[in-house]
């Protein structure tokens, strides 16, 4: 099962079915949304230790450069840059103060809620209003569907109650 799979089933329920009013057949906002959180975050803290290339250009490395997440969407999401992001954004998680939560989407049992405001200062407004612009979707909706979603995504992204390593979130990608 890839990530795109998981985040959609996450997104279309228990049996799959697709969401009303997303006729396009294309990937849906909050899908992309989630991508573009986890690229973002594996990307940011790439950009912290390399040289970023203009915006929607890649570093020394080939990763995506500090376009931000609208940037990252049109590619593929790697076991790197899985493993990467969903190690960076529980570690953003734990700094700000929302340790527990994350703890409980990658370990066994029931998977605490986060509120939107409380995502918003993990990810920060920079962040938020590039996903909104990319999404087309308003802030407060876009917070308020990847609250809601991101705890499923990591909890089946985290199968052995741990971060996978790149060579496990590759065979998911």
């Amino acid at each position: 099962m890839g990530i795109l799979d998981v985040i959609n089933g996450m997104q279309n329920g228990p049996r799959g079915a697709p969401q009303p009013g997303n006729r396009s057949g294309g990937m849906s906002p909050i899908t992309m949304a989630i991508l573009g959180v986890l690229a973002y975050k594996a990307v940011k803290h790439l950009g912290a230790t390399s040289a970023a290339a203009p915006s929607g250009g890649t570093t020394a490395s080939g990763a995506p450069g500090s376009g931000g997440p609208s940037s990252l969407l049109g590619g593929d999401l790697s076991g790197d840059t899985v493993s990467t992001g969903l190690g960076n954004l529980v570690r953003d998680l734990q700094s700000s103060g929302q340790g527990q939560v994350a703890q409980s989407w990658i370990g066994n049992g029931p998977n605490r809620p986060i509120t939107p405001s409380g995502l918003e200062a993990v990810l920060g407004g920079d962040t938020i209003d590039a996903l909104s612009r990319q999404t087309g979707m308003d802030r407060a909706a876009l917070l308020d569907g990847i609250s809601q979603y991101l705890p499923d995504v990591v909890d089946h992204l985290t199968p052995n109650g741990r971060l996978p390593s790149a060579d496990e979130a590759a065979r998911m990608s």
